[in-house]
């Protein structure tokens, strides 16, 4: 995976937990003022909206460096403003810069990541990745399609697990920034294990902050 030289202006929905991938879906329900206006703002242009994670709770927190663009594929608008919509994940983004404007939603500049989406796993990545997500699964207690699980293409598997998978917010964001589908089906397995552990002390999962 490499990066493009192309950067472009984004709107960008800080949002904890949240991350998506390109060619997979996210689901939002738009309810603050700023971000309804965000919603049509972008409905009114180009229909993107930027996913990234906050390095902090705090208004205005610096964000982490990576996220990912979404296109609004569908909205439904409610009569008092809310919005619920359905973004589409289009590219990974590096932040450049953070730029100073007058909307009451972030903006900032970035570059866009050239992914490669024809990205495969070797037969024995694919193999010890199912292995190690039955084992978490039913460590869990959720329950699986593992028939529809084989079906998928290596990189809807692997994004579609990080993108859904419960582990806490740095997990998620080193998983995103994983440069390549290898390396972050790697990541994947060891966060699965290590998740996977319970805190003796209290009883509670065991998390990376």
């Amino acid at each position: 995976m490499g990066a493009s030289s192309t950067y472009t202006r984004l709107s960008i929905f800080p949002l904890t937990g949240a991350v998506l991938y390109p060619g997979l879906q996210l689901p939002l329900h738009i309810f603050e003022p700023r971000y309804r206006a965000m919603v049509s703002d972008s409905l009114a242009r180009d229909r993107r909206i930027a996913m990234i994670q906050p390095q902090s709770p705090a208004e205005g927190a610096p964000l982490f460096a990576i996220g990912c663009v979404g296109k609004i594929v569908d909205v439904e608008a409610s009569e008092d403003g809310r919005f619920n919509l359905v973004l589409e994940g289009i590219s990974r983004f590096r932040v450049i810069r953070e730029l100073d404007v007058t909307t009451p939603f972030r903006q900032i500049e970035a570059e866009l990541i050239a992914d490669d989406m024809a990205e495969a796993l070797s037969a024995v990545e694919r193999a010890s990745f199912e292995i190690e997500a039955r084992r978490f699964a039913d460590a869990q207690g959720y329950a699986v399609d593992w028939d529809s699980v084989g079906r998928l293409d290596d990189m809807s598997l692997i994004n579609g697990v990080s993108q859904i998978a419960p582990f806490d917010a740095a997990a998620k964001q080193a998983l995103l920034e994983a440069d390549s589908l290898a390396a972050r089906c790697e990541l994947l397995v060891q966060l699965m294990q290590f998740f996977g552990k319970r805190d003796s002390d209290d009883g509670g999962r065991v998390t990376l902050q």
